[in-house]
């Protein structure tokens, strides 16, 4: 038994994938796609993915949002875990990002399920309030820019009906958040702001989980 959870080196963590993750064909080859960007680091682990897979199953979730795509792997795991009728609205600024995920959505046959957004994902959350959608989706992922973290989380809150989840990335932040930032540390400053916010707001039940970047979960009251 451990009071704490454990420290993963290299060897634990293979072990991890190799008795859990069970990928779709096309969601392995789109991380080995997006493996070689300059970026990959933006990428969630597949373990997370496959966890809010089940999250989203063990919910019966139909209608969600995703706050930031980049390649494309967090929206295709959700989507491969919803029914047929389901919905991801997919919300990002980059369409030279999102072009590298649209061809495994496609493989995996679940592109007819994402309703990819290119804008401000601010703007298209409130549009979506404006056309009636409060209280009218299951689940949300925010993993955009942080300094508007506490923003896409208030607007998301609206549009999730009660019982649903927020998922919410990069809460560590590395470990950033346990340490006094600089005040030119936007991101860290605003990330340690929303968790402390979190952890005493009313409207939701939590858990900040040490999975990937650190992974919180806010289920709307």
């Amino acid at each position: 038994m451990s009071s704490r959870t454990l420290n993963l080196d290299d060897p634990l963590y293979d072990y991890v994938l190799a008795h859990s993750l069970r990928e779709h064909p096309a969601q392995t080859a789109l991380r080995a796609a997006t493996r070689a960007h300059p970026r990959a680091g933006m990428q969630i682990s597949p373990e997370q993915g496959q966890f809010m897979a089940l999250l989203v199953r063990l919910i019966g979730a139909r209608q969600t949002l995703e706050v930031g795509v980049f390649t494309g792997y967090s929206a295709l795991s959700v989507a491969l875990a919803l029914p047929p009728d389901g919905r991801v609205l997919a919300c990002d600024i980059s369409d030279e990002f999102t072009r590298i995920g649209r061809p495994y959505w496609q493989d995996a046959g679940v592109a007819g399920k994402i309703d990819l957004k290119l804008g401000a994902a601010e703007a298209t959350l409130r549009a979506e309030l404006e056309a009636g959608q409060a209280g009218r989706f299951d689940f949300a992922f925010i993993d955009a820019d942080k300094s508007a973290y506490d923003a896409y989380y208030e607007l998301c809150l609206l549009l999730v009906r009660p019982g649903g989840l927020i998922a919410i990335d990069n809460v560590l932040w590395g470990g950033s958040v346990a340490h006094a930032a600089p005040p030119d540390d936007h991101d860290t400053r605003a990330l340690q702001a929303l968790n402390t916010k979190l952890h005493s707001d009313a409207r939701i039940d939590l858990s900040l989980l040490p999975i990937g970047d650190g992974l919180t979960l806010a289920r709307r009251r």
